[in-house]
């Protein structure tokens, strides 16, 4: 396939809320470092790479960008990175970021914010990105607990227009349905891969669609891999696939994800401009019905 002429519009669109998104989209986690959550320490022209590969997906019609102001490194942070490469920001751009999770300024791993402090955290979100609202917040989740006290503090930073639109990251069935009778839902970003998923990861998928509301699988190419990234254990089943299309095995695992419904967006990430346009490639692959069949 030629993917230099591929544009994200290929992979169709979808709503969250009222802002209207490519299905393929552009997470921002790998670009300020190496390894978990990014204790590395890039350098300058790393830098230069990461700011020409996010205006390279702007270029590409990428207009949903996943981002988080955890997502930092000794050096940079993704949102500042965001904001250096793509503000003023157009109009038509979505920039959904998630709180609960946060690092001190030494690095530290912080796991799970109290609902008094999420609004420091969009407030942090706010002023890295340079925005005086946020598009879409979500809030992740640490482990299987209520998330209504959460749920309900950003429902007030909503409310008070802070946040546009408010989502969940890392749920089940349950905290789903705790935060839809609190505040609206506009999407749910749960990990779900090719190969990795569970009977209670493809639950939240189907509920997700039946509710109208976008599911955002994150690792949808690492899989196990998770936040070190892919390793090359690609079954044949998609390496026969991909050879059939003339595509990469990640370009596949991205077209399935995209294939398991109209309400499923993709968020890959990547700090290399080449394997950017292969992502938003993907999102013009068509598998035919004895192919997904052969993906399970």
């Amino acid at each position: 396939m030629t993917s230099e002429t591929i544009d994200a519009a290929a992979s169709g669109s979808w709503r969250l809320g009222d802002l209207t998104v490519n299905r393929l989209g552009f997470g921002t986690m790998r670009l300020t470092g190496s390894g978990t959550f990014h204790r590395g320490t890039p350098s300058d022209r790393d830098r230069s790479r990461s700011l020409g590969v996010l205006r390279r997906a702007r270029e590409l019609g990428v207009n949903h960008i996943d981002t988080a102001a955890f997502y930092f490194s000794s050096l940079r942070s993704a949102n500042e990175l965001v904001n250096s490469a793509l503000a003023p920001y157009p109009d038509d751009l979505v920039i959904v970021t998630k709180v609960g999770p946060g690092r001190d300024p030494s690095g530290e791993w912080l796991p799970a914010a109290r609902p008094e402090q999420l609004r420091g955290q969009v407030e942090e979100n706010l002023r890295q990105l340079g925005r005086d609202h946020l598009d879409v917040v979500n809030y992740r989740t640490h482990g299987r607990h209520s998330v209504a006290e959460h749920f309900g503090a950003l429902a007030e930073l909503r409310e008070a227009g802070l946040v546009r639109h408010l989502g969940l990251s890392d749920v089940d069935p349950e905290q789903l349905a705790e935060a839809r009778a609190i505040a609206p839902v506009v999407c749910v970003q749960n990990r779900y891969a090719l190969g990795t998923r569970t009977t209670e990861d493809d639950d939240v998928l189907r509920i997700c669609g039946e509710l109208g509301i976008a599911f955002v699988p994150f690792f949808a190419i690492a899989g196990e891999g998770g936040a070190r990234g892919v390793a090359d254990t690609a079954d044949s089943e998609v390496r026969a696939v991909a050879r059939a299309h003339g595509a990469t095995p990640a370009q596949i695992r991205l077209a399935w994800t995209l294939h398991r419904g109209p309400h499923v967006l993709a968020i890959p990430g990547t700090g290399d401009p080449d394997h950017l346009v292969e992502n938003v490639a993907a999102g013009a692959i068509r598998l035919p019905d004895d192919e997904l069949a052969r993906l399970v």
